[in-house]
Protein backbone atom coordinates (compact mmCIF):
# COMPACT_ATOMS: atom_id res chain seq x y z
CA UNK A 1 0.00 0.00 0.00
CA UNK A 2 1.30 3.48 -0.86
CA UNK A 3 2.16 5.77 2.03
CA UNK A 4 -0.72 8.07 2.87
CA UNK A 5 -0.41 11.59 4.24
CA UNK A 6 -2.51 13.36 6.87
CA UNK A 7 -2.12 16.86 8.22
CA UNK A 8 -2.32 17.48 11.97
CA UNK A 9 -1.94 20.45 14.28
CA UNK A 10 -0.41 20.62 17.72
CA UNK A 11 -3.13 20.75 20.36
CA UNK A 12 -3.15 22.63 23.65
CA UNK A 13 -6.88 22.25 24.27
CA UNK A 14 -7.42 19.30 26.61
CA UNK A 15 -10.16 17.80 28.77
CA UNK A 16 -13.79 18.79 28.29
CA UNK A 17 -12.81 21.80 26.20
CA UNK A 18 -12.21 19.49 23.21
CA UNK A 19 -15.96 19.61 22.57
CA UNK A 20 -15.40 22.95 20.87
CA UNK A 21 -12.80 21.33 18.59
CA UNK A 22 -15.35 18.75 17.49
CA UNK A 23 -17.97 21.42 16.84
CA UNK A 24 -15.44 23.17 14.58
CA UNK A 25 -14.87 19.99 12.54
CA UNK A 26 -11.68 18.72 14.22
CA UNK A 27 -10.96 15.47 16.05
CA UNK A 28 -8.68 15.40 19.13
CA UNK A 29 -5.93 12.80 18.98
CA UNK A 30 -2.59 11.86 20.44
CA UNK A 31 0.57 10.26 19.09
CA UNK A 32 2.52 7.72 21.16
CA UNK A 33 5.14 5.04 20.64
CA UNK A 34 8.23 3.33 22.04
CA UNK A 35 10.78 5.80 23.37
CA UNK A 36 8.53 8.58 22.08
CA UNK A 37 6.97 11.33 24.14
CA UNK A 38 3.23 11.47 23.74
CA UNK A 39 2.04 14.44 21.71
CA UNK A 40 -1.47 15.89 21.60
CA UNK A 41 -2.73 16.83 18.15
CA UNK A 42 -5.93 17.41 16.20
CA UNK A 43 -6.91 16.50 12.64
CA UNK A 44 -9.71 17.64 10.39
CA UNK A 45 -12.60 15.18 10.56
CA UNK A 46 -13.16 15.27 6.81
CA UNK A 47 -9.51 14.53 5.98
CA UNK A 48 -9.24 11.75 8.56
CA UNK A 49 -12.34 9.99 7.25
CA UNK A 50 -10.79 9.72 3.77
CA UNK A 51 -7.47 8.42 5.07
CA UNK A 52 -9.04 5.94 7.50
CA UNK A 53 -11.28 4.55 4.77
CA UNK A 54 -8.18 3.68 2.76
CA UNK A 55 -5.60 2.84 5.44
CA UNK A 56 -7.67 1.11 8.08
CA UNK A 57 -5.44 -0.04 10.94
CA UNK A 58 -2.70 -1.53 8.77
CA UNK A 59 -1.85 1.30 6.37
CA UNK A 60 1.23 3.36 7.14
CA UNK A 61 0.51 7.09 7.37
CA UNK A 62 2.85 10.08 7.28
CA UNK A 63 1.35 12.31 9.97
CA UNK A 64 2.51 15.84 9.23
CA UNK A 65 2.38 17.87 12.43
CA UNK A 66 2.73 21.55 11.66
CA UNK A 67 5.31 22.58 9.07
CA UNK A 68 8.29 20.48 10.13
CA UNK A 69 7.51 17.21 11.88
CA UNK A 70 6.50 14.08 9.97
CA UNK A 71 5.79 10.94 11.97
CA UNK A 72 5.20 7.48 10.46
CA UNK A 73 2.13 6.19 12.28
CA UNK A 74 -0.54 3.51 12.30
CA UNK A 75 -4.09 4.13 13.44
CA UNK A 76 -4.21 2.13 16.67
CA UNK A 77 -7.68 2.99 17.99
CA UNK A 78 -10.67 5.10 16.99
CA UNK A 79 -13.25 6.00 19.64
CA UNK A 80 -16.77 6.49 18.30
CA UNK A 81 -19.90 8.09 19.71
CA UNK A 82 -22.17 5.05 20.34
CA UNK A 83 -25.30 6.97 19.35
CA UNK A 84 -24.26 9.16 16.43
CA UNK A 85 -21.27 7.17 15.17
CA UNK A 86 -19.05 10.24 15.06
CA UNK A 87 -15.32 9.92 15.74
CA UNK A 88 -14.50 11.26 19.21
CA UNK A 89 -10.80 10.53 19.56
CA UNK A 90 -7.92 8.88 17.69
CA UNK A 91 -4.80 7.06 18.89
CA UNK A 92 -1.88 7.21 16.44
CA UNK A 93 0.97 4.79 17.10
CA UNK A 94 4.35 6.01 15.91
CA UNK A 95 6.43 3.17 14.49
CA UNK A 96 10.08 2.56 13.86
CA UNK A 97 10.29 1.65 10.19
CA UNK A 98 13.10 -0.81 10.97
CA UNK A 99 11.23 -2.67 13.71
CA UNK A 100 8.44 -5.20 13.18
CA UNK A 101 5.01 -4.54 14.64
CA UNK A 102 2.02 -6.78 15.33
CA UNK A 103 -1.40 -5.69 14.08
CA UNK A 104 -4.71 -7.38 13.21
CA UNK A 105 -5.29 -7.69 9.46
CA UNK A 106 -8.82 -8.20 8.06
CA UNK A 107 -9.67 -11.38 6.13
CA UNK A 108 -11.63 -10.97 2.89
CA UNK A 109 -13.44 -13.87 1.22
CA UNK A 110 -13.14 -14.00 -2.56
CA UNK A 111 -14.07 -16.47 -5.30
CA UNK A 112 -17.26 -18.14 -6.49
CA UNK A 113 -19.45 -19.75 -3.86
CA UNK A 114 -19.45 -23.58 -4.08
CA UNK A 115 -22.31 -25.40 -5.81
CA UNK A 116 -23.56 -26.88 -2.52
CA UNK A 117 -24.16 -23.33 -1.30
CA UNK A 118 -26.14 -22.39 -4.42
CA UNK A 119 -28.24 -25.54 -4.03
CA UNK A 120 -29.07 -24.64 -0.44
CA UNK A 121 -27.37 -27.69 1.07
CA UNK A 122 -24.58 -25.74 2.78
CA UNK A 123 -23.66 -22.31 4.07
CA UNK A 124 -20.30 -20.54 4.31
CA UNK A 125 -19.21 -20.01 7.93
CA UNK A 126 -16.39 -17.56 8.78
CA UNK A 127 -15.44 -17.93 12.46
CA UNK A 128 -12.78 -15.19 12.38
CA UNK A 129 -12.77 -11.90 10.49
CA UNK A 130 -9.16 -10.93 11.09
CA UNK A 131 -5.82 -12.41 12.08
CA UNK A 132 -2.82 -11.00 13.91
CA UNK A 133 0.33 -10.61 11.82
CA UNK A 134 3.88 -9.40 12.38
CA UNK A 135 5.85 -7.42 9.81
CA UNK A 136 7.78 -4.23 9.19
CA UNK A 137 5.39 -1.26 9.09
CA UNK A 138 5.95 -0.70 5.38
CA UNK A 139 5.25 -4.37 4.57
CA UNK A 140 1.95 -4.80 6.41
CA UNK A 141 -0.73 -6.18 4.07
CA UNK A 142 -3.96 -4.24 3.74
CA UNK A 143 -5.96 -7.48 3.91
CA UNK A 144 -5.61 -11.24 3.46
CA UNK A 145 -7.73 -12.77 0.71
CA UNK A 146 -9.19 -16.28 1.02
CA UNK A 147 -10.58 -18.08 -2.04
CA UNK A 148 -13.71 -20.00 -1.01
CA UNK A 149 -14.12 -21.61 -4.45
CA UNK A 150 -11.68 -24.27 -3.18
CA UNK A 151 -14.36 -25.57 -0.81
CA UNK A 152 -16.39 -28.33 -2.45
CA UNK A 153 -18.35 -30.28 0.15
CA UNK A 154 -19.76 -29.91 3.67
CA UNK A 155 -17.04 -29.78 6.37
CA UNK A 156 -14.38 -28.61 3.90
CA UNK A 157 -12.39 -25.85 5.62
CA UNK A 158 -9.47 -23.47 5.18
CA UNK A 159 -7.15 -23.13 8.17
CA UNK A 160 -4.83 -20.35 9.29
CA UNK A 161 -1.91 -22.51 8.14
CA UNK A 162 -3.22 -22.27 4.56
CA UNK A 163 -3.39 -18.47 4.41
CA UNK A 164 -1.17 -16.83 1.81
CA UNK A 165 0.73 -13.74 2.98
CA UNK A 166 3.52 -11.69 1.38
CA UNK A 167 7.15 -12.47 2.10
CA UNK A 168 8.27 -10.90 5.36
CA UNK A 169 4.83 -11.24 6.96
CA UNK A 170 4.29 -13.76 9.77
CA UNK A 171 0.88 -14.80 11.07
CA UNK A 172 0.63 -14.84 14.87
CA UNK A 173 -2.18 -17.35 15.40
CA UNK A 174 -2.83 -21.06 15.94
CA UNK A 175 -2.22 -22.76 12.55
CA UNK A 176 -5.19 -25.10 13.16
CA UNK A 177 -7.69 -22.26 13.63
CA UNK A 178 -10.55 -22.47 11.10
CA UNK A 179 -10.81 -19.36 8.95
CA UNK A 180 -13.76 -20.41 6.81
CA UNK A 181 -15.70 -23.65 6.28
CA UNK A 182 -18.78 -25.20 4.70
CA UNK A 183 -21.46 -26.29 7.12
CA UNK A 184 -24.91 -27.81 6.82
CA UNK A 185 -27.59 -25.30 5.88
CA UNK A 186 -29.30 -26.49 9.06
CA UNK A 187 -26.55 -27.44 11.49
CA UNK A 188 -26.77 -30.48 13.72
CA UNK A 189 -27.13 -28.22 16.74
CA UNK A 190 -29.98 -26.31 15.12
CA UNK A 191 -31.66 -29.58 14.08
CA UNK A 192 -31.36 -30.96 17.62
CA UNK A 193 -32.78 -27.75 19.04
CA UNK A 194 -35.74 -27.91 16.67
CA UNK A 195 -36.44 -31.51 17.70
CA UNK A 196 -36.24 -30.62 21.39
CA UNK A 197 -38.62 -27.70 20.90
CA UNK A 198 -41.09 -29.95 19.05
CA UNK A 199 -40.94 -32.54 21.84
CA UNK A 200 -41.50 -29.86 24.49
CA UNK A 201 -44.48 -28.49 22.56
CA UNK A 202 -46.03 -31.96 22.29
CA UNK A 203 -45.52 -32.56 26.01
CA UNK A 204 -47.11 -29.21 26.83
CA UNK A 205 -50.21 -30.06 24.78
CA UNK A 206 -50.51 -33.45 26.47
CA UNK A 207 -50.11 -31.92 29.93
CA UNK A 208 -52.84 -29.36 29.16
CA UNK A 209 -55.54 -32.12 29.16
CA UNK A 210 -56.21 -33.25 32.82
CA UNK A 211 -56.69 -36.96 33.55
CA UNK A 212 -60.28 -38.13 34.06
CA UNK A 213 -61.87 -35.50 31.85
CA UNK A 214 -64.84 -37.00 29.95
CA UNK A 215 -64.80 -36.89 26.21
CA UNK A 216 -66.78 -34.18 24.50
CA UNK A 217 -70.27 -35.06 23.22
CA UNK A 218 -70.37 -36.76 19.85
CA UNK A 219 -70.70 -34.57 16.78
CA UNK A 220 -74.26 -33.28 16.44
CA UNK A 221 -75.03 -33.96 20.07
CA UNK A 222 -75.48 -30.84 22.16
CA UNK A 223 -75.53 -30.35 25.94
CA UNK A 224 -79.29 -30.83 26.15
CA UNK A 225 -79.11 -34.17 24.39
CA UNK A 226 -76.41 -35.32 26.77
CA UNK A 227 -78.54 -34.23 29.70
CA UNK A 228 -81.53 -36.12 28.29
CA UNK A 229 -79.54 -39.30 28.01
CA UNK A 230 -78.44 -38.97 31.62
CA UNK A 231 -82.06 -38.55 32.79
CA UNK A 232 -83.23 -41.54 30.75
CA UNK A 233 -80.45 -43.64 32.22
CA UNK A 234 -81.54 -42.60 35.71
CA UNK A 235 -85.13 -43.57 34.99
CA UNK A 236 -84.06 -47.00 33.82
CA UNK A 237 -82.19 -47.55 37.09
CA UNK A 238 -85.20 -46.35 39.08
CA UNK A 239 -87.42 -48.86 37.31
CA UNK A 240 -85.01 -51.64 38.14
CA UNK A 241 -85.06 -50.92 41.90
CA UNK A 242 -88.69 -52.00 42.56
CA UNK A 243 -88.07 -55.23 40.73
CA UNK A 244 -85.15 -56.00 43.03
CA UNK A 245 -87.25 -55.22 46.13
CA UNK A 246 -90.11 -57.37 44.99
CA UNK A 247 -87.75 -60.18 44.34
CA UNK A 248 -86.39 -59.89 47.87
CA UNK A 249 -89.88 -60.12 49.33
CA UNK A 250 -90.57 -63.22 47.43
Amino acid sequence: MDRLSLKAAERTILGKKVKKLRRDGFIPAHVFGKKTETEHVSVQARDFAKVYDTAGETGLIDLKIGEEKVRPVLIREVQLDPLRGETLHIDFYQVNLKEKVQVPVPIELIGEEPEVVHSGEAVVIQPIGEVEVEALPAELPEKIEVDISKLKKIDDAILVSELLVPEGVTIIADPETVVVKLDNAVSEEAQKLMEEEAAEAAAAVEAAVPEGVEEAPAEGQGPEESKGEAVAEGEEKAEEEPTKKESSKE
